[in-house]
């Protein structure tokens, strides 16, 4: 009987946790987009940037290129994809900024490609953070992948890997700031950006390049100005890793180079990306073989 008597309790107790599990995320958003935000990034276009890249791999540095894409687009909140028919889809419209980061080097006979895709925000009501981040690294050894979506007040992170080690994984990361993000709230508003000691997930290339535990760590983040281009820094003392991003002062702030530091076979060493060329153009509708000229615009052979 009075276990009958204790079961109602629990019940309500239990709905009353998941309704509190559920609950939007109720942080303060002051993102401040500047008065010409819209005539450059609704023009129909997106922003296309080449790099050379030098990029650290197993103890040397390896030539290749790093391609970053701007572009804003159409997001579905409930399902976390680009959405086919916006203007059927209601309230489940959001307009974010997506950020593919691409990169291409080779290590001796095999050549390694890498991409992550962060999409955040433009207009956000009490939750800034981006919507979704993924990242795949391939090789001719085998390909890795990591999916997080932001839900509420927590993050769902996927993660499959030919690595016995890592395997298949699933779990719950607690609402923290993550490094992919920066790359694209840098561009809508870099006030926004927090300084000082805060917790961070950190990149997840760096993650699955280094074989890292995948869980947050302490940072230290600075933004150091300058008349024309200021630096982002996030130091993680724990990993030994340094990233400097360099960006232009005005909108739309513009990412000229980085420079990202950790050990690598017992040796301190640097990646490093400098822009070669920028273009502004609808690359989705530049698919014909006449096209490939755009290449050539752009500065880009892998």
């Amino acid at each position: 009987m009075k276990n009958l008597l204790l079961f109602p309790f629990l019940l309500i107790l239990f709905q009353a946790c998941a309704q509190k599990d559920d609950k939007p995320s109720q942080e303060k958003v002051n993102l401040k987009l500047n008065e010409q935000f819209g005539d450059y990034w609704y023009q129909g276009k997106a922003e296309l940037t080449s790099y050379d890249l030098e990029q650290i791999r197993y103890g040397a540095k390896r030539k290749g290129e790093a391609v970053l894409i701007y572009v804003t687009e159409d997001f579905s909140k409930s399902k976390q994809v680009k959405l086919d028919n916006p203007k059927e889809a209601g309230d489940d419209a959001e307009k974010v900024l997506k950020l593919n980061f691409t990169k291409k080097f080779n290590t001796g006979i095999y050549p390694y490609s890498i991409m992550t895709s962060v999409f955040s925000p433009v207009y956000p009501d009490n939750d800034l953070h981006a919507r979704k981040i993924t990242t795949s690294v391939q090789e001719w050894c085998g390909h890795v992948f990591m999916q997080l979506n932001n839900k509420r007040n927590k993050y769902k992170l996927l993660a499959r890997s030919y690595f016995e080690s890592e395997g298949d994984v699933r779990m719950n990361l607690e609402k923290i700031w993550l490094e992919d993000e920066l790359w694209t709230l840098l561009r809508l508003d870099p006030n926004q950006i927090p300084e000082g000691e805060i917790q961070l997930f950190p990149s997840t290339q760096y993650l699955r390049l280094k074989h890292k535990e995948l869980k947050s760590y302490t940072a230290n983040i600075s933004k150091i100005k300058s008349d024309d281009l200021n630096e982002l820094k996030i130091e993680i003392p724990e990993l030994e890793r340094e990233l400097s991003i360099f960006y232009k002062n005005q909108h739309p702030y513009q990412i000229e180079k980085w420079e990202e530091t950790y050990p690598e076979k017992g040796e301190i060493m640097t990646t490093t990306a400098t822009l070669k060329e920028r273009i502004m153009l609808d690359y989705w509708n530049k698919n014909g073989v006449k096209d490939s000229t755009y290449r050539e615009e752009l500065k880009i052979g892998f």
